[in-house]
């Protein structure tokens, strides 16, 4: 049997290129060799977006377009809806016992998004117990490998930790989770220069953006404030504009050359992003395609989505009798 692997998003927007290179696009590549479960995470995205629920209503349909848009296949890959699974709920309360308050507090990535979030002292309940969810999100599927970034690396020790103390009290039920980190996963610079790609921050190119917005997008991107004229000599490092064109550019001798031209003097910034805005535009337009496709039948996407929440509420379930019956309480 293939190893199973669980990830997921939050569907609070489009997604843009930072999720195709940190992770989209290594979800194309595992659906063939792994049972992989791909999350719409609509109950995390309740956690700090309670009272806007139709901004995560209405972006379950969006992320699901990118996700059939860059390729994640739904005959390879289950795409389901997390709210739609109450199994994951009910494990997540029987988890809420084996963990203090404490220890959620400590949590690295919890810390650091409170503190992004500007919180303060009014941190949502359900923000703080997230990383207990997304514990049952991984647990219920019973999968071997989650994808992750760095960052979120406490999130899957944290996982690892509840299944441990589970399995120790109660019996074998669980595997323990492993993390999987990419070797070239790395976060791509917004188009300003300050930040990862984000949406809340935004300053991102979105996989649905039209030529036209992605061409003002890249226009706009941040490059060098001194290189103010075409013959002073430029900075490369910290130029958004070149970080793009290593990644985009495949004449990667020319784009040393563009660099040396460029710190030497007598390369203008236009000329540069009107090169890489042929690059991105070639890149994005079958994804685009692809997506305006799909898009035209939205209810064949939801039966995507429907299809794929049945399956995976069906293993689910199966991996929460398991779970009663290891904690005595299946009485009927």
């Amino acid at each position: 049997m293939k190893k199973i692997i669980l990830t997921g998003d939050r569907p609070t927007g489009p997604l843009h290129l930072g999720h195709y290179f940190g992770s989209l696009r290594n979800r194309v590549a595992l659906q063939h060799e792994y049972d992989q479960f791909v999350m719409l995470a609509d109950v995390q995205a309740l956690t700090d977006n309670a009272e806007n629920p139709e901004k995560v209503r209405n972006n379950i349909l969006q992320v699901a377009l990118d996700y059939l848009a860059v390729g994640i296949d739904p005959k390879q890959t289950t795409i389901f809806i997390q709210s739609m699974i109450p199994e994951i709920a009910e494990l997540t309360i029987f988890y809420l016992n084996l963990v203090t308050l404490a220890r959620l507090e400590r949590n690295p990535t919890v810390k650091d998004e409170i503190k992004n979030k500007g919180f303060d002292n009014n941190i949502p309940a359900g923000f703080l117990m997230y990383p207990v969810s997304q514990a049952a999100d991984i647990t219920i599927f019973n999968a071997h490998l989650v994808p992750v970034g760095h960052d979120q690396l406490p999130m899957i020790e944290q996982t690892v930790e509840l299944a441990r103390k589970f399995n120790r009290i109660y019996g074998e039920v669980f595997v323990e989770p492993e993390a999987l980190v990419p070797e070239d996963v790395g976060r791509l610079v917004g188009i300003d220069g300050k930040a990862k790609m984000s949406k809340s921050l935004g300053n991102a190119i979105y996989l649905s953006d039209s030529p036209d917005e992605l061409t003002k997008k890249v226009m706009s991107m941040y490059t060098d404030p001194n290189h103010l004229k075409v013959s002073d000599p430029g900075q490369v490092e910290g130029n958004v504009v070149f970080a793009y064109l290593d990644i985009f550019d495949q004449n990667k001798a020319e784009v040393a050359e563009l660099k040396a031209q460029y710190q030497r003097g007598g390369l203008g910034d236009v000329v540069l992003k009107k090169r890489l805005n042929v690059l991105i535009q070639d890149f994005l337009a079958p994804i685009r395609a692809r997506r305006e496709s799909f898009a035209k039948d939205p209810d064949a996407v939801m039966q995507i989505l429907k299809a794929g929440t049945a399956h995976a509420r069906s293993v689910a379930a199966q991996t929460l009798c398991k779970v009663k019956k290891a904690m005595k309480i299946d009485y009927f």
